[in-house]
């Protein structure tokens, strides 16, 4: 199972490029390919199924794969 390390993780965990933010950030793989706004978790509500956690200090580990769905 290959995990990407996605800069620019903050809690609310959504890896949305903002402007307001002073830090590099990554964009969602899932998104940039449906087109579709995804978050990797939302506080108490859901975690994405390519969702592996998060590393110091700031990147998601995250499943996704262009080929084929990795769970």
């Amino acid at each position: 199972m290959e995990i990407k390390k996605l800069k620019g993780a903050n809690m609310d965990i959504d890896l949305k490029p903002n402007a307001n933010v002073e830090w590099e950030q990554d964009k969602c793989p899932w998104s940039e390919k449906d087109r579709k706004e995804h978050k990797c978790a939302i506080k108490d509500v859901s975690l994405c199924k390519y969702f592996k956690g998060i590393e110091y200090p700031d990147k998601v580990l995250c499943t996704y794969n262009e080929e084929k769905e990795v769970v």
